[in-house]
């Protein structure tokens, strides 16, 4: 991401909101809205958005399994089918 292309104050997204969103969509790139020369908001392709909070969720899936793993909580999982195996609700 080129920072001197992809922040743009609010005026000038207001003015050019179409383009904006056109070529966002067209890049899959993100846009810094500023507001009085702060960072306010990010505008992002619906696709990058959708493809970091997949990112997000597996990186806390293995957040959570580290630290089931460093607490020891871990089971095999031949002992784990052969408690559903006999709890009926797991086909054989």
């Amino acid at each position: 991401m080129k920072l001197s292309v992809s922040i743009k104050p609010i005026s000038y997204f207001k003015s050019h909101a179409a383009e904006i969103i056109r070529r966002i969509s067209e890049n899959q790139e993100s846009m810094v809205i500023t507001q009085r020369g702060e960072a306010k908001a990010v505008i992002q392709d619906i696709r990058k958005y959708e493809q970091t909070q997949e990112s997000l969720a597996m990186l806390k899936i293995l957040a959570q399994s580290r630290k089931s793993l460093n607490k020891g909580d871990v089971r095999l999982a031949a002992d784990v089918f052969k408690e559903l195996k006999t709890k009926d609700n797991f086909p054989s």
